[in-house]
């Protein structure tokens, strides 16, 4: 049986093959496979060239200095260092969030609302954004960190993280932005967006799943709590035997993202236009999501008259998602779309199309056409 089309990027990518040709030179005796904490031989040294080229490739993505990049095992230990390691160090603190971040940082405020920490949580516009003075407004001044996702994972909405960046370092609060889905999908300047703390993943960018990093900017008034204690590794803010090869590859899907970024926005911005072409004529389809703020490669649409559930399983040949991966066992509508007004009804009829590096043109039509006949023939028997 020939492989479903993939259009579930905003899940997971692909480990793209140049990064697991790297992987593997740190996994063998006759490789890098030394632990780069081990300072008295040679093995470690390599190691540990390995890991702090890596570090390199990592903050040049997003324009930082490598310093600054601290190593967790993915974007959801990142964003719980980032919101806990905060916290920790202040009495009575009041964290600002919104109602559609993703569930590593939603249940981590929930969590810390039922340890007695202050959370307030902002609902964003219908088009999944939140305005910088809506974020102004929430403020109070035993605020110590503001946390908001720069590309929101079921929409793709981009939020100015730039101006509320900007307000929050004027008022001396703490921004910490999830860039998971940003990474590799839109440029990336720490400077220019005014961030504290950035989380980041590896298996969103065609590296391996497993690994990702924390930006920590390097200032006085940036200081975390380590969550995980042990041998003082990453400065004394991630404890933990380094994965040389998952880091590795991290770095080196980072490079790649670096390298093609400009073109590969381009390629899915067609992708995108292609896609929603093919669709046009096809009656009671809703776009969730901006339309002028977003990252190219993701769109999320609800289909009149078509539960989403019926419509995944009717395209056998299409792999698409009805939310977020880490919510898609709940037979609830999607938090996020209801979140921005979306109605009961339409959240349980929305599906999410991502595209990426490998996505060709002849899939999109291919895709397109499945799930034109399929939403037809659904209808056609209600």
């Amino acid at each position: 049986m020939k492989k479903p089309v993939y259009l579930d990027y905003a899940a997971t990518t692909p480990v793209d093959p140049a990064v697991a040709e790297e992987m593997m030179k740190c996994l063998t005796l006759d490789g890098v496979f030394g632990n780069p904490a081990s300072r008295s031989h040679g093995y470690g040294w390599q190691a540990e060239a390995a890991v702090e080229n890596a570090r390199r490739q990592v903050a040049e993505l997003i324009q930082a200095d490598p310093r600054e990049i601290v190593w967790t095992s993915g974007a959801t230990e990142s964003d719980n260092l980032a919101i806990k390691g905060v916290v920790e160090l202040h009495d009575r603190p009041h964290v600002v969030t919104s109602i559609i971040e993703h569930k590593a940082v939603v249940d981590t405020c929930k969590w810390l609302e039922d340890k007695g920490v202050d959370v307030t949580w902002l609902r964003p516009d219908a088009d999944g954004r939140l305005r910088p003075e809506v974020v102004e407004q929430a403020l109070r001044d035993n605020t110590v960190l503001v946390s908001l996702m720069m590309v929101n994972n079921e929409l793709g909405s981009i939020t100015d993280t730039q101006a509320i960046g900007a307000m929050l370092r004027r008022r001396g609060v703490l921004f910490h932005v999830d860039a998971a889905q940003a990474a590799g999908k839109c440029l990336l300047n720490v400077s220019e967006l005014n961030v504290d703390l950035l989380s980041l993943s590896g298996h969103k960018v065609y590296g391996p799943k497993g690994i990702g990093a924390l930006y920590v900017r390097r200032a006085p008034d940036v200081r975390i709590a380590a969550q995980i204690h042990g041998g003082g590794h990453e400065r004394g803010m991630r404890s933990g035997t380094l994965a040389t090869h998952q880091i590795v590859g991290m770095g080196k899907a980072f490079e790649l993202a670096r390298a093609g970024l400009e073109s590969e926005m381009e390629r899915l911005e067609q992708l995108r236009s292609r896609f929603l072409e093919a669709l046009e004529g096809l009656e009671g389809v809703h776009f969730n999501g901006s339309r002028d703020h977003r990252v190219p490669g993701l769109i999320n649409l609800s289909f009149e008259g078509v539960e989403a559930e019926s419509l995944m399983l009717g395209l056998r040949q299409v792999a698409v998602s009805s939310g977020s991966a880490c919510a898609s066992a709940t037979v609830e509508p999607s938090y996020v779309l209801r979140g921005i007004g979306v109605s009961d009804e339409l959240a349980h009829r929305a599906l999410r199309f991502s595209f990426g590096r490998f996505t060709t043109e002849d899939e999109i039509v291919f895709a397109c056409s499945q799930i034109r006949d399929v939403v037809e023939r659904l209808r056609s028997v209600r």
